[in-house]
């Protein structure tokens, strides 16, 4: 049995499903061929019932061993510095990699996410789409040069960056046609296919056991 572990939700409503964010390991995993096993913690209670394991309550953790690190950013680094499938081993392609898995979480998803979710709440998005819209635009020039965003090649950069886009309302959000083509080829890789049906099946089959 690997000592990768990906620790998830045990079950969650079908609208996040294929959006949590254990999904990011489980690709990053299947990109680089690495063995790993999913466990879960309890939905219900999610707020209080593993804050050993992850201080905010939320999903995914890692373990690897004896090691254990929370946030997905975090994990998704950790298993790219096991393959060069992810990162690069020169200092310049590492470099480059890291900064923009960096950029994803805070130049794009810092924007998008509460952007998103007051969109959904049918509240003022005090300005965030004025935000938004600017980072967005700077990204849609950066790919409309470039198939990748770092070294020339597929990495966990790109692999975060496109799991950050390709949510269906920030899709919708303007014409960007260098940013859709982006998000499509690098969700087209089997890698990613496998991982997102993988987690589909891991909370259907949780289904059956839930109440009413």
């Amino acid at each position: 049995m690997s000592d990768l572990i990906i620790w998830t939700y045990g079950w969650v409503p079908k609208g996040p499903r294929g959006f949590v964010r254990d999904l990011r390991l489980r690709w990053a995993c299947e990109e680089a061929g690495l063995a790993y096993s999913v466990r879960t913690v309890a939905f219900d209670g999610r707020e209080t019932n593993h804050l050993a394991q992850q201080p905010f309550g939320q999903v995914p953790f890692l373990s690897d061993g004896r090691l254990e690190m929370f946030e997905s950013g975090a994990g998704l680094l950790h298993l790219a510095r096991k393959s060069e499938a992810l990162m690069p081993r020169d200092a310049a392609g590492e470099a480059a990699t890291v900064q923009w898995l960096f950029a994803a979480l805070n130049s794009i998803e810092m924007v998008a996410v509460p952007w998103w979710f007051l969109t959904v709440t049918g509240k003022d998005d005090g300005g965030l789409a004025g935000w938004m819209g600017n980072r967005l635009a700077q990204l849609e020039r950066v790919l409309g040069e470039r198939q990748w965003l770092a070294a020339d090649r597929f990495t966990v950069a790109d692999l975060l960056m496109a799991d950050v886009l390709r949510v269906a309302r920030l899709r919708a959000f303007g014409d960007r046609p260098a940013s859709e083509a982006y998000v499509a080829r690098v969700t087209g890789r089997p890698a990613f296919r496998k991982a997102h049906a993988d987690q589909l099946a891991h909370f259907a089959a949780a289904d059956a056991s839930r109440p009413g």
